[in-house]
């Protein structure tokens, strides 16, 4: 009792949302240059006399990533609302352009075209030396606009013409755009859009709906997948029917062929046990796992840290979860709320689907395992959505009262982020039955 009365207390701390947030955030980061470095050395020394060159390309992007966080942290709402559309309109530019070149290079058959310093390859557009996957764009970017085209329609969101323009014809857009090339990442936009119309007080009657339209959309993307178009697939292979039916089959049926990666994970997830091989004594990232550093790093991290590590980055993943709704519960503004509750659901449903693929509980879609496997659009993408939460947990109303009370000093302000805007004096409404916490208020605000 006196543990969970100390954690009771922890939490009740105004800035709890904020520390919980960056605290699990940081240490994901840390864990993934760390399994990155362990899953790539090998093959990166094998192939550049350099077992850190893997590593020093994702601290890079890791690097930049963090400036991204301290830009987007020190944002306030009016900002994040002025770009939705901008941000909206590059990532349909950048879709639309890697699918025009994705058919071109489907119908030279081949993985990879360029034209001048513009070029495509499977997922990713490349600009001279910079590459980019605009499906990363695309989620920030829903975020983003969903929340603001939602938060702008207030309480006509219960009439269905007001909810679906213009939401649901840039959504399908947006999923015509990205699941003809990435049905992973298609469904991790599913997944966000979930969280905003539930944030949003939506009927059940249109999930219903979006339901029904998501299998039937879902459906025929795995049938466009058998004309070869999309990833550089060979022919007319049909991979995501493949990935489906490896699923279903039992691993003693499905053989080598279809279901290699995933008995692959298999061992290695075996191979760990309880405590695990090792950190750095990987066998199976020996060239036997496919995608051992990117979708499938997770099983290096079973196979090296166990079970033990596994719940460990399982439980910085709850943390990171209950932040994010926290914080969507916590702020007044119904931008921050909404927001908070769709950046929430993609990070969290990316990683379910991820994890999910691995341990072969789901179908493997090639989604990365957000800030754990290798990749810098990810990351950045990834960082940008934990600093625009660590934004709105410092705008909670507690929380800015807290900082407003005992400022810290003026060159924390400025190097770190501006003082958030107080709340507009009105009482937050107490659910049912708690008890008010206007005392309270005043010990916390001391506290901190």
């Amino acid at each position: 009792m006196g543990g969970l009365a100390a954690l009771r207390g922890l939490l009740a701390r105004p800035l709890a949302s904020y520390y919980l947030l960056v605290s699990s955030a940081g240490l994901l980061l840390v864990i993934g240059l760390t399994m990155v470095f362990s899953a790539t050395s090998v093959e990166a020394y094998a192939t550049n006399g350099n077992a850190f060159a893997m590593l020093s390309k994702q601290a890079m992007f890791a690097v930049v990533g963090l400036v991204v966080f301290w830009m987007c942290q020190r944002l306030p709402a009016r900002t994040y609302r002025a770009v939705a559309g901008p941000l909206l309109g590059l990532a349909i530019g950048l879709l639309s352009l890697l699918g025009l070149l994705t058919l071109y290079a489907s119908f030279l058959k081949t993985d990879h075209v360029q034209f001048g310093p513009i070029g495509a390859r499977l997922l990713s557009l490349t600009f001279g030396p910079v590459s980019l996957q605009p499906g990363e764009v695309a989620k920030l970017a829903l975020v983003i606009w969903g929340a603001d085209v939602l938060a702008r329609k207030g309480e006509s969101l219960g009439w269905w013409r007001e909810l679906a323009m213009p939401l649901f014809p840039v959504v399908g857009l947006l999923f015509l755009l990205v699941g003809y090339n990435d049905l992973g990442t298609m469904l991790c936009l599913l997944a966000l859009l979930v969280g905003l119309l539930w944030a949003a007080g939506v009927r059940l009657q249109v999930f219903g709906i979006l339901s029904a339209t998501a299998l039937a959309g879902i459906g025929l993307l795995i049938a466009a997948a058998s004309f070869g178009a999309g990833s550089g697939e060979k022919g007319a292979e049909n991979y995501r029917l493949g990935r489906l039916t490896s699923f279903l089959t039992p691993p003693e049926e499905c053989g080598l062929d279809g279901c290699y990666q995933a008995l692959q994970a298999r061992y290695a997830i075996g191979n760990g046990g309880w405590f695990g091989v090792g950190l750095g004594t990987s066998q199976l990232k020996w060239g036997y796992l496919p995608e051992a550093h990117n979708d499938f790093i997770f099983a290096i991290v079973a196979e090296e840290l166990g079970v033990v590590g596994c719940v460990v980055v399982l439980a910085l993943f709850a943390v990171l979860a209950y932040s994010g709704l926290r914080i969507a519960r916590r702020v007044d503004d119904p931008f921050r709320r909404l927001a908070a509750a769709a950046a929430t659901a993609w990070l969290v449903s990316q990683a379910v689907i991820n994890i999910g693929g691995v341990v072969g509980l789901l179908p493997i879609t090639g989604l990365p395992l957000p800030f754990i496997s290798d990749g810098g659009s990810a990351l950045v993408m990834t960082l940008a959505a934990v600093g625009m939460l660590a934004s709105f947990a410092r705008a909670e109303p507690d929380a800015a009262r807290a900082l407003h009370a005992r400022p810290p000093a003026r060159w924390v302000r400025l190097l770190w982020a501006p003082l958030p805007p107080l709340p507009d004096g009105r009482r937050r409404e107490q659910p049912s039955g708690a008890p008010a916490r206007t005392s309270e208020r005043g010990s916390v605000k001391r506290r901190d």
